[in-house]
């Protein structure tokens, strides 16, 4: 201990991790969420997470308790790219005492379900809708599929409200200066169904005709497959088939519309 000093002249507290984790489903985007079989918020959904063990990093204890507590395969967890959002330290964020919580965020295709049992300090995972990831889930009978409940009450527990609002704001920023979003695509894709995925992550209409003349003039995002189309359901020629291309960030960023309608 360096002399002089006495860390009893502080009072202790908590260190957290929370995590947003999305994905895209049957075409909308969801956020993984836990319902907490644990006091504080025993039986409301909450991002997973929790406590940092003594001689844990915050990453570490972000993956161990994404494990825990959706049941999500070892290899699953290990290989995710999570992204430090920023770090939550209200003085009344948690009623057990003084906790801080630094949250990460993740936007990752192809995710599969989490373990419907949970683990941990958790009795239930699942993938929700963001829209409907602010109400609280009614899961009257534990065989079945819950199903939202946006009559009654509103809000995760504890502050998760605001890290979820935060988190996707980052995730739509990054499809802005990365090819992320070619990865929610099909291998070979057509830049229709590559709109639908900004369409989905941002919430918002897109120009079609505009959107297609900065993908294609963004270096290395897509290549064209030669002499491959598909019919798209229209009345129209079908349409070409892209893949993804040798670029990993987009120059320049492909922005999201300032204003604009949502889906």
């Amino acid at each position: 201990m360096t002399a002089g000093y006495d860390p009893h002249a502080f009072e202790p507290f908590a260190v957290t991790v929370d995590l947003a984790v999305f994905t895209v489903r049957a075409g909308a985007l969801h956020v993984l969420l836990i319902r907490r079989g644990q006091e504080p918020y025993a039986g409301t959904w909450a991002l997973p997470g929790g406590f940092v063990l003594p001689r844990e990093s915050a990453e570490t204890a972000a993956r161990r308790e994404l494990a825990e507590e959706t049941g999500l395969a070892p290899g699953v967890v290990a290989a995710l790219h999570l992204e430090q959002l920023r770090t939550y330290s209200d003085p009344d964020r948690d009623p057990r005492m003084r906790v801080v919580s630094v949250a990460f965020t993740a936007l990752v295709p192809d995710m599969p379900e989490p373990a419907a049992g949970g683990g941990g300090d958790a009795d239930r995972a699942r993938w929700v809708p963001v829209g409907e990831a602010a109400a609280p889930v009614s899961d009257p009978d534990p065989g079945s599929d819950p199903a939202p409940d946006p009559g009654v009450g509103s809000g995760l527990a504890f502050d998760h409200a605001v890290i979820l609002a935060d988190a996707r704001e980052r995730v739509g920023s990054k499809l802005e200066y990365t090819c992320l979003a070619s990865a929610f695509c099909p291998p070979e894709f057509t830049l229709g169904e590559l709109q639908a995925v900004y369409e989905t992550v941002w919430d918002t209409a897109l120009d079609r005709p505009n959107f297609r003349r900065k993908v294609l003039a963004t270096p290395g995002f897509v290549e064209a497959v030669p002499g491959a189309a598909r019919l798209t359901g229209g009345r129209g020629k079908p349409a070409a088939l892209y893949r993804p291309g040798p670029a990993t960030t987009l120059h320049p960023p492909l922005l999201r519309p300032s204003e604009g309608p949502t889906r």
